[in-house]
């Protein structure tokens, strides 16, 4: 890696890319001053269009005239197919079957070949492999490739130039081709700046890496963060987080759900899940950033509005603000609605109640009340089950 190339992919992707914004946020509870780099809003919806349009513009006309052949959950596929689909290349692009249908059918509006394989994004690699040997295409990797990395490294100059006062970048980490561009032209440039990753704690690969000192692959994954699901980083990407990045973190799918909501909510941005690990860092405090100007990558906005609702669902969850509660009780007239009263009383909302018998070693005149209310917090939530509590009632 060399900071010319990284200013190299700068001065080639300036008509190919969009300049995204730095957005403030100073709605996150946060004691640091925050600032979003909302790669979400790139063209294809994420900063993967970077990398893969500067890799493919710098392959000779004979590799060109090859094709190019990739594999991705989802964003590296479509900025393979546009940066292809502008230089008159084909391309075939190889997903995981867990891709987000909206991205796999994306990717194939921009005119690509897309071939759909059964697994995780390291299944799609090794058929694509297999595949590449076959066929003689160029291959094309989301993360670990010097060409590929100083094109992701281009948002860091973006951002030194919006932000020269910069005290910290979050950055999620999937592979580690973002973090590793990122981490290098920023302590080129800026030794003093610090470089923060972050990962879904069910895909930890370079967490874990980190942790052994060497390429670690994970046995499994779990996560909804399709865009980071990697069960081992590249070599040249875990020796550059080696050298340049300052430390490493996780993320549960809950504290991303929350972040994502958070998002939409206060900013009106829509991230995925892998574009919204950043942000739920901060947002749970998973860093020491007291007092520091930051600024944190929003990678990507290609979520599936099929599993959306089930997001936000979790962040109304996790942050309180969607409750459950059961309550065991005798029943006879007026209970329901003494118990409605109750919760109205007290600012909450709801907006479903399941009215059951009770089972055995119970009271035969006993019964059980399931409400799901719409509460402002736990804290909230809490202070209804203490007036319940008081009122006599047996909170299950």
């Amino acid at each position: 890696m060399t900071l010319d190339r990284i200013y190299q992919a700068a001065h080639l992707l300036k008509t190919a890319v969009r300049r995204t914004e730095i957005i403030p946020y100073p709605w996150i509870n946060s004691d640091c001053e925050l600032y979003l780099k909302a790669e979400n809003l790139q063209l294809t919806g994420s900063f993967k269009l970077r990398g893969a349009y500067f890799k493919i513009s710098m392959l000779s006309d004979e590799e060109k005239e090859k094709g190019v052949i990739a594999c991705s959950a989802g964003n590296h596929a479509q900025g393979v197919a546009l940066a292809a689909r502008d230089m008159g290349i084909n391309a075939t692009i190889f997903v995981p079957s867990v891709s987000p249908l909206s991205k796999i059918e994306a990717t194939r509006r921009l005119g690509a070949e897309v071939i759909i394989i059964d697994g995780v994004y390291d299944d799609a690699h090794k058929a694509a492999m297999e595949y590449r040997e076959e066929c003689g295409m160029v291959f094309i990797h989301p993360f670990d490739d010097e060409d590929v990395i100083a094109g992701q490294g281009t948002i860091a100059l973006e951002i030194l130039e919006s932000m020269p006062e910069v005290e910290a970048i979050v950055v999620p980490v999937g592979g580690g081709g973002l973090i590793s561009g990122v981490a290098y032209a920023v302590k080129m440039l800026r030794p003093s700046c610090k470089v923060y990753g972050v990962q879904a704690a069910g895909a930890s690969s370079m967490f874990a890496s980190m942790e052994n000192g060497r390429v670690t692959k994970i046995p499994s994954i779990s996560t909804f963060a399709d865009g980071i699901a990697v069960k081992a980083p590249g070599s040249i990407t875990f020796d550059l987080c080696s050298q340049y990045v300052d430390e490493i973190v996780t993320v549960s799918d809950d504290e991303i759900a929350t972040a994502i909501l958070t998002l939409m909510e206060q900013e009106k941005l829509v991230s995925e899940g892998a574009g919204a690990v950043s942000v739920a860092a901060i947002l749970f405090d998973k860093l020491q950033l007291t007092d520091m100007k930051v600024c944190a990558i929003v990678s990507g906005g290609n979520v599936d509005v099929n599993i959306l609702s089930r997001i936000i669902s979790r962040g109304l969850r996790t942050t309180g603000r969607l409750s459950e509660l059961t309550i065991e009780m005798i029943d006879k007239p007026g209970q329901l609605q003494e118990v409605a009263a109750v919760v109205a009383s007290l600012g909450a909302n709801i907006i479903k109640v399941i009215h059951n018998p009770s089972g055995e070693n119970t009271d035969i005149n006993g019964c059980y009340l399931h409400l799901s209310m719409e509460t402002k917090n736990k804290e909230h939530f809490q202070s209804i089950k203490e007036i319940m509590q008081t009122r006599g009632y047996r909170i299950l």
